[in-house]
């Protein structure tokens, strides 16, 4: 246990006229051990209006954390010193009743499920379309279609047959019928 540790967060307000209100950023984070400075850390990417506190599950000066604390200079002892914050929330100003306002967080808006969601969606999107441009343009079987009448003929029929429809008919021997409205189709395609 490190009595004589001290946290040292530095933090700074800037008025943003493109979205008309103050923002806060931590601008350097100090250890102190005993009254002296051991280390000294640039904050980047730590940024949030002023109303809003700041969240970020890891705030570290490892790469594996994106290391969103990095040394200040070569020189410096601050490359021995290795800084991990989990559950990181800070709110410099306008701080009421001791309770943290809504917090902006350091999650990137494109994770994994996300990106992998919306290549989804444009590959079946893209699916969609090309179905869509391929109803589109199918042409109709109409104008391929070569009507001819049939060639399959009989004997022709007796004229006082064709007189009444509904008397069945008959054949008396030798009187053949004539399929008169049989048609075949062939289909070019």
């Amino acid at each position: 246990m490190l009595l004589g540790l001290v946290i040292r967060f530095l933090l700074t307000t800037s008025y943003y006229q493109l979205s008309v209100q103050n923002w806060f950023s931590l601008h350097r984070l100090q250890l102190l051990y005993n009254h002296s400075i051991q280390a000294t850390f640039n904050a980047t990417r730590i940024y949030a209006p002023a109303t809003y506190s700041y969240h970020c599950e890891h705030v570290s000066s490892l790469q594996r954390y994106d290391a969103l604390l990095i040394p200040s200079s070569a020189n410096d002892l601050s490359k021995l010193w290795e800084v991990t914050f989990i559950d990181f929330q800070i709110q410099g100003f306008n701080i009421q009743e001791g309770h943290f306002a809504y917090a902006k967080d350091c999650a990137s808006f494109f994770s994994p499920a996300i990106l992998m969601g919306l290549v989804m969606s444009l590959i079946l999107l893209l699916v969609l379309a090309y179905a869509l441009h391929m109803l589109i343009h199918l042409k109709s079987l109409d104008r391929h279609y070569e009507c001819k009448a049939s060639p399959a003929y009989f004997a022709q029929m007796k004229d006082n047959d064709m007189g009444d429809e509904k008397e069945p008919l008959r054949s008396s021997g030798n009187e053949t019928y004539e399929l008169r409205n049989q048609q075949f189709c062939k289909i070019y395609i």
